[in-house]
């Protein structure tokens, strides 16, 4: 019998309220997923026709299994490109997953695949318009590629930013199969994270040319495998860990590697057996306690803010109806374990050697900070994350991860972290609600209270920077940014400026109703505020030069001095185009979108809308969105 850990009285408190608010959308998320998997194998209902289409262009010795009918097919839905480093390394995998399956008397078909792009190649360029709801197109190309209805398991080949989120909440539309998810492995380590912010740093004061620039990106962005900052890409790879739908331990395995074949064999193979046993099936590996255990994984390695954003749409997904004010409770008693760029100096591939992934599971779950009685694709309880992987003449074993850091300057243990609290704190006023990540942020940064210099696009921003107005005490304000204006693209090339700012002695926040990248950190930073600028929000009547306050330590995101803030006129918004903005690159499509998304703090979402204010979502002190349109799927 495992052990079970006793859980903190905040982690349980939190956990109840979401089981509590959750009830009823939870028990009809069930309800769906029991009635598709007492229908019987997909197999089963399709006729000989259906069959024979689904099969004609397979092997011959794949459909003389098929023909048995009682065989297993795996369906696979895949993210890979060539473009994009993270997802190179899938374009040979459905081979590996072929041969494997077959190993065990099953198939496999790619079932479909999903779009992929890239904020590191979109970063403060149009395109970056439609980066966050690309997410809601993969969660719906997922839903297309496994609705043939032929398939009793499914693999996820899937890394970076939205592409996991989207592949997560696509998959739950199936939650009646189980689901295991598959990771390509970050790229090796390239030049040290510190030399590359400062040549982008001396590039942004025209210290350097772009050649030397480019020379240092190429350094650092250099091969097949995700890039090694610890941003959204690798964060995903940690919450898909501890929420229990990984082999363990398979996030930080190099691609290109015999180790990394070995696992995607053995996630292939795993998922035959889940649908051979009837058991684990995503709808029961997803529940409120996998949930928090995501969250706590995020906040106790520093992870990216965007999954302030995703982790709400995923949640309610599975009928799990969570909310910042969820994540910001539970931070506080979650303990800061990890030290990664750009929360420190190492990478991802220094954290696993450190210990990685399964010291920060053991350590999490016997401080009482994860729920350890969870349900994962490895079975019941998450011990099974406290292993590593390995190959052992040529077979793949697993073995207990190391019970002490090997390298304290990178990961700690629970009982000596970095800080006493997660990485991320909730913040609110009179200028809405907002998020910050302060784990990258030193604490003499923290609070802030300086005049604003308001800006509607990031170009006006950077373009005050380089004429030398902002070498001063400031909060740069940038509006208009949120998922209603313009998809809510990241700011991240703001983030050098800022640092510069910062580093010159003055005192400087950033307050958005967009977001930054995962790989930001430095400065101060409230995002997402909510609700947003275009909907309504207060950042839509502050003037340049009024006083605002950060300070995360206390939760506030105030004005100062400023009476009545919303009886002023609200600023309208210059149509970018009329500005002579480059931006317009599938702006026929954006518009779709724009009408029917919901705010941020409800997972800025088209796919699977979550219930207003109204309705109930866990905090009480903001009025109803009004715009707020229903589009739950009945899935």
């Amino acid at each position: 019998m495992a052990p079970r850990y006793e859980v903190h009285p905040t982690v349980a408190a939190v956990t109840a309220r979401i089981v509590e608010k959750s009830r009823h959308t939870r028990a009809d998320y069930l309800r769906r997923m029991d009635a598709a998997r007492d229908s019987g194998a997909g197999r089963a209902k399709l006729s000989c026709a259906n069959w024979a289409h689904a099969f004609a262009g397979q092997t011959i010795a794949d459909k003389l299994t098929s023909m048995d009918g009682s065989k297993p097919n795996l369906g696979i839905v895949t993210a890979y490109n060539d473009m994009l480093s993270a997802h190179q390394p899938f374009e040979r995998f459905p081979d590996v997953v072929r041969k494997a399956v077959r190993e065990v008397g099953a198939t496999a078909q790619v079932a479909g695949g999903t779009p992929a792009m890239c904020d590191g190649v979109t970063q403060g360029r149009p395109g970056m318009e439609l980066s966050l709801f690309s997410r809601d197109v993969i969660a719906m190309s997922t839903g297309v590629a496994l609705t043939h209805d032929a398939f009793d398991a499914a693999l996820m080949l899937g890394v970076c930013d939205k592409i996991v989120p989207g592949l997560f909440m696509g998959a739950l539309a199936f939650g009646h199969l189980p689901v295991v998810f598959a990771p390509a492995g970050p790229m090796p380590s390239g030049i040290p994270n510190a030399e590359k912010a400062r040549v982008r740093a001396e590039y942004a004061q025209n210290k350097v040319d772009r050649q030397t620039l480019l020379e240092s990106e190429i350094g650092s962005y250099h091969s097949p495998g995700t890039c090694t900052f610890y941003g959204t890409a690798n964060s995903n790879q940690m919450m898909m860990e501890l929420a229990g739908l990984h082999m363990p331990s398979t996030a930080f395995v190099h691609p290109d590697t015999g180790l990394r074949d070995a696992l995607t064999a053995a996630a292939a193979k795993r998922a035959v057996e889940l649908a051979r046993s009837g058991g684990c099936r995503m709808a029961d590996v997803i529940s409120e306690k996998s949930i928090v255990n995501a969250i706590v994984a995020l906040l106790a390695t520093g992870g990216s803010t965007n999954h302030a954003i995703h982790l709400v749409a995923m949640a309610r997904a599975a009928g799990v109806l969570i909310d910042w004010t969820d994540m910001d409770e539970l931070s506080s008693v979650t303990p800061l374990l990890a030290r990664v760029y750009p929360n420190g100096s190492a990478d991802v591939n220094a954290f696993q050697a450190a210990g990685g992934v399964a010291f920060i599971a053991r350590e999490l779950a016997q401080a009482g900070n994860i729920h350890s009685d969870v349900v994962t694709i490895m079975g019941q309880g998450i011990e099974p994350y406290f292993q590593e992987p390995s190959m052992v003449d040529g077979e793949l074993v697993w073995r207990d991860g190391v019970t002490e850091s090997l390298d304290l300057d990178i990961l700690r243990p629970a009982s000596n972290p970095f800080d006493k609290e997660g990485g991320l704190r909730l913040v609110k006023g009179d200028l809405g609600r907002a998020v910050i990540k302060i784990s990258a942020v030193k604490p003499e940064n923290r609070i802030v209270e300086a005049p604003a210099a308001v800006f509607e696009t990031q170009e006006d921003a950077l373009q005050a920077f380089k004429d030398g107005k902002l070498y001063r005490d400031v909060v740069v304000v940038l509006r208009f940014q949120g998922p209603k204006a313009n998809g809510m693209p990241e700011l991240h090339s703001l983030s050098p400026a800022l640092s510069i700012i910062q580093d010159k002695g003055f005192k400087v926040a950033f307050v958005t109703d967009g977001r930054m990248s995962g790989a930001s950190g430095k400065t101060p930073a409230a995002i997402h505020v909510s609700p947003e600028a275009l909907a309504g929000g207060p950042l839509a009547h502050v003037k340049d030069g009024d006083i605002i306050r950060l300070d995360p330590e206390a939760g506030v995101l105030t004005t100062v001095g400023v009476d009545g803030l919303t009886d002023r006129p609200a600023a309208t918004r210059t149509p970018a185009i009329a500005q002579g903005s480059s931006w317009g690159y599938g702006r026929e499509l954006f518009g779709a979108f724009r009408h029917v998304v919901t705010t941020a703090e409800q997972g800025a979402t088209v796919c699977f809308a979550l219930p207003s204010d109204s309705e109930g979502n866990g905090h009480d002190d903001t009025p109803p969105n009004p715009n707020f349109v229903d589009r739950t799927v009945d899935a």
